[in-house]
């Protein structure tokens, strides 16, 4: 049976790499009933549909459509996606210290959401528009980052710093270490992250274990109440909750799902690419 789902990470150039994670291209076959999903993992993300616009699960709406270039806040539960027809989409996904970079003083209020790119700035959704609906991938990929470098923001290098440490423990150091380290109060550190990343310090040492422990899962056998201890978690029921919480799957099913990608699993095919960075081959 054919991948329903085609998906491709492209390394940002030498000068972007501070702003940039990097940039994505998405394919989904049209499957109706077959609902994909995309785990948080601390990065905003700009994404230009190139076909028909994907639909996006909300709580209280249901499922809605998207509009076509759109600004993805930071998520603090999983993205459940839809397409009722071939989806071709293609994204930047910035870097978490770099999250302003469009949505400056706005990104707490983002949390959780997906809007409009051309509400929060126009011009840029214009430019970032045209060069990612360039009929080659490649090519798209190209003229996006030929924006981005002539769009960029300042970036704070104390939260720079703070996210380089959350990423380089996986979430598994104190708040208040953080904020002395970069001499700052808590409350003033806080504040600033928040504002600069779009989730507190906390929220983002969170979302980084979980995808430590989703990583682990995916790339081993080691047994669950080890991962948690690993992951920084109390133990194994702390890590189940939470990973459920997020991922709606226990671990050892989500550690099935990531392996095989099987058929039945197909909820779990997109989250699995994300995590991974490419379709398991």
């Amino acid at each position: 049976m054919n991948n329903p789902v085609h998906y491709r990470e492209y390394a940002p150039p030498d000068a972007l790499r501070r702003h940039l994670r990097c940039a994505w291209h998405l394919r989904v076959d049209a499957a109706p009933g077959r609902v994909d999903t995309v785990y948080p993992d601390g990065c905003c993300e700009i994404i230009a549909h190139r076909a028909a616009p994907l639909r996006a699960y909300d709580a209280v709406r249901g499922w809605q459509p998207q509009v076509p270039l759109l600004f993805a806040g930071q998520q603090r539960t999983a993205v459940r996606l839809a397409a009722d027809s071939p989806a071709d989409c293609l994204g930047v996904r910035l870097q978490p210290a770099a999250s302003a970079t469009i949505a400056a003083g706005a990104l707490p209020v983002l949390r959780d959401r997906i809007v409009d790119l051309a509400s929060l700035d126009p011009g840029f959704a214009l430019a970032f528009g045209n060069a990612a609906l360039r009929a080659d991938p490649d090519a798209a990929v190209a003229a996006v980052f030929a924006v981005f470098g002539t769009h960029v923001a300042q970036i704070d290098p104390r939260v720079e710093a703070a996210v380089l440490e959350l990423e380089g423990c996986d979430g598994d150091i104190p708040i208040a270490d953080l904020a002395s380290g970069n001499g700052m109060s808590r409350r003033a550190f806080q504040s600033l992250f928040r504002e600069r990343v779009g989730l507190s310090a906390k929220e983002f040492a969170r979302i980084r274990r979980l995808q430590a422990t989703i990583r682990l899962l995916d790339g081993g056998d080691t047994p669950v109440a080890e991962l948690a201890i690993a992951g920084g978690f109390a133990d194994q029921a702390h890590a189940t909750r939470e990973l459920r919480r997020v991922t709606g799957a226990t671990p050892a099913r989500l550690r099935e799902a990531l392996r095989t990608d099987r058929d039945g699993e197909s909820s779990v095919r997109l989250a699995a690419a994300f995590v991974r960075g490419r379709l398991a081959t």
